[in-house]
């Protein structure tokens, strides 16, 4: 589902400066733009048609599958937002999408967003008229992240990400958000595409110069997306062989201007599998190397898929593709052979998100739904491992039970099952407050130990932050020399007043390098976090609990809420994320 904040004390749209709009886009949006399924706009959420409840129901207006508009306008303002305030960071900013992350949306949106910018190279004069020197290219920038490939990485874009950026950049709000920043001609009828139209041909002509490629691509069910970005580029294929591959049957244009591909074409096409037995659709899927999505439609009715058919696809299945089809492989009982058992776990070893929560309600298994749980907490581990390579990295978790979180403890305890598996417990303080502090520990670092350590937590009495770093100090809790501490408190920070809160870090000497709030909230919420990260000078962020719903979130904001900075400025705190955000090199076209 697509979420948005709801944060009530956020700083001052004025002072809210590039660095803090960045880190609300990653902290704050974890709005999907392409939906593969009916849904309903219910003031501008996108909710799944088949899920929504009956208010939803009657408040939501139908939407079809493909790019959720709302959603992608908001983005996309967020992003050109940041642009305008600093051109240079939203250029970094690109390329830590593309290279340094697995968000596939914002990788479509930022590309959009640098193929149309207006920083391309032009020529700067002097006041003679002379050529002085030319401006940064950073539409080259947005060429590099279409044509960025490596080998079997998902950090690349994708043919149908390719075709995305054409499709977001067409949307009539989008293009009146460019024509309004000066990226194209105010008075064109035309969207402003800046150079995707060059980019892309560039792309499909690397891949009709490598035919294994533009077949493998065929055999991974790009055929349709491939063709469409060909008519929207207006690619003009050097040889007949790019038609043949995809089955593309040309005729000649009412101009008269076609050469290619007219005539003497010899057409691949995918023959459906009438007429053979389970044991010949096996063999043709491995002399071919057929994929899952090549098969799946070409089977008789009266055949299906079978456990033999299914086990002979799945050297064509990556780790995601195994993740999302636990319930086929357990309903066709091939989980129970040991050589698919084994690749299963390792798919679940490999889980960079945490859709495997959702996939575990559809499994029979309790082993089963048990071993997708770990999916959820090796996706956190991940991240915590990814975010803290560069420096050991301690962790305080204060979490609110005064009176004030009546309603939203709920909510807090299931976004920290979330979250805390990820932590290696030797690195990991938990205290839980009111007016008193009380440390805990959970038995083991999984999902099942963090809930049972959580359960017993109730909503009363009053609220004194320092309380639980009063505690963790009691329990032995020291801070190494050289480490890093990063704060996080789970509230809604209605307490003590912040300088005293600050104090007690000062009082029982620990030296905080960043501080985060994760915001839950049952009524009004107060300012100590933020007021308490003021006073001692060192970088604050925030994000709603309700973010954690989305299973592609919690590994993003962890990534980006434990980055502590590599020094502490007394004047500008800043957060590390960001840091590491402007050390990405930036990106250049081979």
């Amino acid at each position: 589902m697509t979420t948005t904040t709801q944060n009530t004390n956020l700083l001052p749209e004025a002072q809210r400066g590039p660095a803090e709009r960045l880190l609300e886009v990653v902290l704050g949006g974890s709005a999907h733009l392409w939906h593969n399924r009916p849904g309903l706009d219910v003031n501008g959420t996108w909710v799944a048609a088949a899920h929504a409840s009956a208010t939803q129901k009657a408040q939501g207006r139908p939407v079809k599958p493909g790019l959720f508009v709302p959603a992608a306008v908001r983005l996309y303002r967020q992003l050109l937002d940041i642009y305008k305030l600093n051109a240079e960071l939203m250029a970094h900013f690109a390329s830590y999408a593309l290279t340094q992350t697995d968000w596939r949306d914002l990788k479509v949106a930022t590309c959009a967003l640098m193929l149309v910018q207006e920083h391309a190279g032009q020529p700067v004069r002097d006041d003679h008229g002379q050529v002085a020197f030319h401006d940064d290219d950073w539409r080259a920038i947005g060429e590099a992240m279409v044509l960025h490939y490596e080998r079997k990485s998902t950090r690349m874009l994708t043919p149908k990400a390719v075709l995305r950026v054409a499709e977001l950049l067409e949307q009539p709000e989008i293009a009146r958000l460019n024509r309004e920043a000066g990226f194209g001609d105010p008075a064109s009828r035309k969207a402003p595409m800046g150079r995707w139209k060059r980019v892309a041909s560039r792309w499909l002509s690397a891949r009709e110069a490598n035919l294994p490629m533009l077949q493998g691509l065929v055999k991974a069910g790009y055929k349709e997306t491939l063709k469409k970005l060909a008519r929207k580029a207006g690619y003009k294929p050097a040889t007949q062989g790019f038609f043949e591959v995809l089955g593309w049957k040309q005729k000649q244009s009412a101009e008269g201007h076609r050469t290619v591909g007219l005539s003497g074409l010899t057409l691949v096409k995918r023959e459906r599998f009438d007429g053979l037995s389970e044991a010949e659709i096996c063999e043709w899927i491995e002399m071919e190397r057929l994929s899952y999505k090549e098969v799946v439609g070409r089977l008789p009715k009266d055949v299906g898929l079978t456990p033999a058919i299914m086990a002979a696809l799945l050297p064509s299945l990556s780790d995601r593709d195994l993740r999302l089809m636990t319930p086929t492989l357990e309903e066709l009982g091939l989980l129970a052979e040991p050589s698919v058992r084994t690749r299963w776990e390792k798919a679940v070893a490999n889980a960079t998100d945490q859709r495997a929560l959702n996939i575990a309600k559809n499994v029979r298994s309790e082993v089963l739904r048990q071993k997708l749980e770990e999916a959820s907490d090796n996706a956190a581990r991940h991240a915590v491992a990814e975010a803290t390579a560069e420096a050991d990295v301690r962790v305080m978790f204060l979490i609110d039970k005064s009176g004030s979180m009546e309603g939203a403890i709920e909510n807090s305890k299931e976004a920290l099952t979330r979250i805390l598996a990820g932590f290696p417990m030797d690195k990991l303080h938990i205290a839980a407050f009111d007016t008193m502090g009380t440390v805990l520990k959970p038995k083991a670092a999984n999902r099942t130990a963090v809930q049972h350590m959580l359960a017993g937590l109730k909503a009363s009495g009053g609220t004194t932050h320092a309380a639980a770093v009063q505690a963790l100090h009691r329990d032995g809790v020291r801070v190494p020399e050289g480490a890093k501490l990063v704060v996080i408190v789970v509230g809604d920070e209605a307490g003590e007043a912040g300088d005293q809160f600050a104090r007690a870090f000062r009082d029982f000497g620990y030296c905080v390098a960043a501080m985060a709030l994760l915001v839950s909230v049952a009524g009004a919420r107060g300012n100590t976090v933020r007021t308490c990260a003021g006073q001692m000078k060192v970088p604050f962020s925030e994000v709603n609990v309700d973010q954690f719903a989305d299973p592609y979130q919690v590994p993003r904001v962890l990534k980006a809420l434990l980055d502590a900075p590599t020094a502490q400025s007394v004047s500008v705190p800043q957060n590390g994320w960001v840091e590491r955000v402007m050390r990405t090199p930036l990106l250049k076209v081979a």
